[in-house]
């Protein structure tokens, strides 16, 4: 069976929503689709996460430094580093693919 990241998107009036397509080990990879109004949520992970827009334009501010984003675009946040979106488009929507990396990964960072 083959998936496909642009099928069965669901209807976002605001915020995200967040679909985990795999789960193994230390890694969780999820599918984020964003509305034109997304939360302004300051995340503070364990975890490091790497994020790819897919689709649409978007700001994140990182740690005091707001980047703007095309598809194709992806960063690298460590964790323990706060980050928010702050303005994603309209149309076409922001389509995210985010892997977070738990546990034996993050461990020995100096």
């Amino acid at each position: 069976m083959s998936c496909n990241l642009f099928q069965d998107l669901p209807q976002v009036d605001r915020g995200e929503a967040f679909e985990e397509l795999l789960r193994c080990s230390n890694v969780r990879i999820e599918r984020i689709l964003s509305s034109d109004r997304p939360d302004s949520v300051l995340y503070d992970q364990v975890q490091d996460e790497w994020v790819c827009l897919l689709q649409g334009e978007a700001q994140l501010w990182i740690d005091g430094e707001t980047l703007s984003l095309r598809p194709g675009d992806y960063r690298f946040i460590p964790a323990g580093t706060p980050h928010r979106v702050i303005k994603t488009s309209i149309e076409p929507r922001c389509l995210w693919l985010a892997v977070h990396i738990h546990g034996a990964l993050t461990e020995g960072r100096g």
